[in-house]
């Protein structure tokens, strides 16, 4: 029988009330020191995703599933540390899980973009197309109608891919997050098509909307600038060289 993985360290200072409110009332039906450690590991995962330490953060959230594996939020820490690791398979398993015990489509958009990076963006429209957009917040349609447009331009479809963007949301959300990475988006899908002006001036407008720097937008702006500076540069020449001919 093969031994008990080791549960990672949990120093002094990681306590079980430093979990969010939610996610402790989730951890309610477990024995009171068993849900401790669990909340404990939780946190522990949580700090070790801030740092930017994946693997540790898994580590973490695998002692926390070996003690509550039935609970909802470990199986669906687990998927979303299985995401960021790039390990989809492993995430699309945890995410359909947790799709299952809580009947949410809150991580549908998280499940898709799995299947796209399993090259699978067929799939992910399929699993899309699942979810009655009406009834769910507008941050997981946003998420939705990204995840779609990115599975459309997988398919070569980037004529469909900006159309897909073309939602009120586009313009209509407050600056912030959602709004600068949907127009990013549809700058990058405008290059992607060629059309070099309208790419930077939409990436123009996502760098305005970024208030909270989600996005590279800014950067971008000024490398479509020369972009669209070249070409315009190219047209000119073009056009004297046919005067001279």
């Amino acid at each position: 029988m093969p031994d008990r993985p080791r549960d990672p360290e949990l120093s002094d200072d990681i306590t079980a009330d430093m979990l969010d409110k939610g996610l402790a009332h989730e951890l309610r039906t477990l024995p009171e020191g068993l849900a401790e450690i669990v909340a404990r590991h939780l946190v522990a995962a949580d700090q070790a995703l801030i740092e930017g330490d994946i693997p540790l953060a898994r580590a973490h959230i695998a002692a926390a599933k070996r003690r509550a594996g039935r609970v909802a939020p470990v199986r669906e820490a687990a998927g979303i540390a299985a995401y960021l690791a790039g390990d989809y398979a492993e995430a699309i398993a945890e995410l359909r899980t947790v799709r299952r015990m809580t009947g949410s489509d809150e991580y549908v958009p998280m499940l898709a973009d799995c299947e796209r990076g399993m090259g699978r963006p067929q799939r992910a429209l399929e699993l899309i197309k699942e979810v009655d957009q009406r009834k769910v917040d507008p941050a997981t349609r946003v998420e939705l109608t990204l995840v779609a447009a990115g599975a459309r331009a997988d398919l070569g479809q980037v004529d469909a891919a900006l159309v897909v963007l073309q939602i009120p949301e586009l313009t209509k959300l407050p600056k912030g997050g959602p709004r600068a990475r949907l127009q990013y988006a549809y700058a990058d899908l405008l290059e992607q098509a060629g059309r070099i002006d309208e790419a930077h001036e939409w990436m123009r407008k996502a760098s305005v909307s970024d208030i909270e720097g989600v996005t590279d937008a800014e950067e971008r702006v000024e490398e479509l600038a020369g972009l669209a500076f070249t070409e315009e540069e190219f047209e000119d020449e073009s056009s004297d060289e046919g005067s001279a001919g």
